[in-house]
């Protein structure tokens, strides 16, 4: 769900902890401004379809354009994360809960095809998962890390889809008055300016007093949606093939947590607060079924870990991870679950290896987590998952033929992971460019079925750089400003592409086809336009 602002920064002492990033969580806030009419001395930004009066119903429509308006302000954000194999786990356990939502009625024909239904990744280590307009759902690493299998995380996953399904956010910003608004629009200003200036008071004294808290408390959802989305998401988790327990299982993972170790990383129990009721609901919803805590299983175990080193980017906490291995043992699938932790925890220490750059623990580490997973039987998710960590070893040690190898069992394979991890290599191999060739041309096969990926087009740019395509280089970094959202970085690249191309040995094959993208690109900058300011684009107007 969207967060309620006051909690951007902790009770405890003046440090801020934010919900989101603070940067992410200042994108999200900039964006609420969209809605919130006119301040003195500020430009105006209208969304097209709430008019004057957020009185008015607020379609589909436009809430799937409101959730584009924040997400262009989220996507630029490094706190987004594209980590592809990650990622593409995450997809897979949110992909039949958006089909069983479809299946049960919950996702009509209207709302299937105008939401994005859209999952993407936070680094950051707490708790938390939120909706945002239109279809987005945002999910911190924390969140996965601190799950022990996929029914865990789709309870959480479920809930948040059934905000969306449910119209909770369109209710609340139609429940909304204006005058909420425009106290929520001062406060942001506050916290924008604070967060620019770096002062901690100036950003505390932006949240205190009642009319910003009562701004704030406005954005959070209430007791009766918290209950329905528990409710739709339990229906959708089970019509979607996870174990009922998985919801009561998860909940009560994180009440307890949270009560013996909160020091602000649980934001998702503030927004979510978990009563006896809520619980007790859950638990009810299981019927007469005794209760089993879901087991994990090898690959869930292996990106729970990945999500635990990726959440905090510092040298310390990598090194802290390192020795996570340390004094396991080798156990098979029989003894409750620990072959999983200790799977997990070979993996984690070898990945925090790599990113510490201490090779021979990560392929100490890496090994021991090869032999566990043999131990614990046969799994050809896990055992990829550990293939494409030893490409990703051999390309932080610039051995591109070790890594090759390494996917070498998988060479029929074209997921988005697998393209991903052969540029890479391609990057550091030494041995020529056939391999970038090669690289380059399936990354371009890939865009020209998904271009608006901007993970893959930034790939694909670093490897024409490489092999000297400046031209293609530029439109892809341009593609990736379009696929971003930014319409003007987009715009600004291709005719820097386009003044390249009147070179006397320019490809002018490739020079059509920026002049092609830049004229379709510039149609829709000025179709956003109009819709942005309906009585008329004011002169030197630009998108935010």
């Amino acid at each position: 769900m969207l967060k309620q602002t006051p909690r951007l920064f902790s009770r405890r002492g003046s440090a801020p902890r934010s919900v989101l990033p603070r940067k992410l969580a200042l994108s999200v806030l900039a964006a609420l401004l969209l809605v919130s009419g006119p301040r003195p001395g500020v430009a105006q930004v209208n969304l097209p379809t709430l008019g004057d009066s957020v009185s008015a119903d607020l379609d589909v429509g436009a809430e799937r354009r409101f959730g584009d308006q924040i997400m262009r302000q989220i996507r630029p954000d490094p706190d987004l994360l594209d980590d592809p194999i990650l990622l593409e786990y995450v997809q897979g356990v949110w992909a039949p809960l958006v089909a069983a939502g479809i299946r049960l009625g919950n996702i009509g024909d209207e709302t299937k095809d105008h939401f994005a239904w859209e999952i993407f990744l936070v680094r950051d280590k707490s708790v938390n998962a939120f909706a945002l307009p239109g279809g987005f759902v945002g999910v911190h690493l924390g969140l996965i890390a601190m799950t022990v299998s996929r029914d865990e995380l789709a309870s959480v996953l479920g809930h948040e889809l059934s905000h969306v399904t449910q119209r909770h956010i369109a209710r609340r910003i139609v429940g909304d008055s204006r005058n909420s608004l425009l106290a929520t629009a001062a406060m942001v200003a506050g916290l924008i300016i604070a967060a620019r200036s770096g002062s901690v008071d100036g950003a505390n004294a932006a949240i205190v007093g009642s009319q910003a808290a009562a701004a704030a408390a406005s954005l959070a959802f209430s007791r009766d949606m918290e209950r329905e989305a528990d409710r739709v998401g339990f229906q959708v988790m089970t019509q979607a093939g996870y174990a009922p327990a998985g919801m009561f299982s998860m909940f009560e993972r994180m009440e307890q947590s949270y009560h013996l170790m909160d020091a602000g990383n649980y934001p998702y129990l503030r927004s979510h607060p978990l009563t006896s009721e809520r619980i007790g609901d859950a638990r009810t919803r299981m019927g007469t079924e005794a209760f089993v805590r879901p087991l994990g299983v090898a690959e869930h175990a292996l990106m729970a870990a990945r999500a635990k080193v990726l959440m905090d980017p510092r040298a310390e906490a990598w090194a802290a991870l390192q020795n996570l291995d340390a004094g396991v043992r080798d156990t098979s699938s029989k003894d409750g679950g620990k072959g999983y932790e200790q799977l997990g925890a070979r993996y984690a220490s070898a990945l925090a290896s790599i990113k510490m750059r201490d090779f021979t623990r990560a392929e100490n580490a890496l090994r021991s987590a090869e032999l566990t997973l043999q131990l614990l039987g046969p799994d050809e998710r896990a055992s990829r998952d550990l293939r494409y960590l030893r490409a990703e070893l051999a390309a932080a040690k610039g051995q591109a033929s070790d890594g090759f190898a390494a996917l070498a069992g998988l060479a029929g394979e074209r997921s988005r992971p697998m393209l991903m991890q052969r540029a890479q290599l391609a990057m550091v191999d030494s041995s020529g460019t056939a391999s970038a060739r090669q690289a380059a041309d399936d990354l371009q096969t890939y865009v020209s079925l998904n271009p608006h990926d901007p993970g893959a087009w930034a790939q694909l740019a670093q490897l024409w750089d490489r092999l000297n395509q400046p031209l293609r280089a530029l439109r892809a970094q341009g593609e990736v400003r379009a696929a971003m959202g930014d319409l003007n970085g987009a715009i600004d690249r291709l005719r820097s592409g386009l003044r390249q191309s009147r070179g006397r040995d320019a490809d002018q094959i490739e020079a059509a086809v920026i002049d092609s993208r830049l004229r379709a690109l510039t149609y829709e900058r000025r179709q956003l336009l109009a819709e942005m300011y309906p009585r008329g684009v004011p002169p030197g107007a630009e998108l935010p």
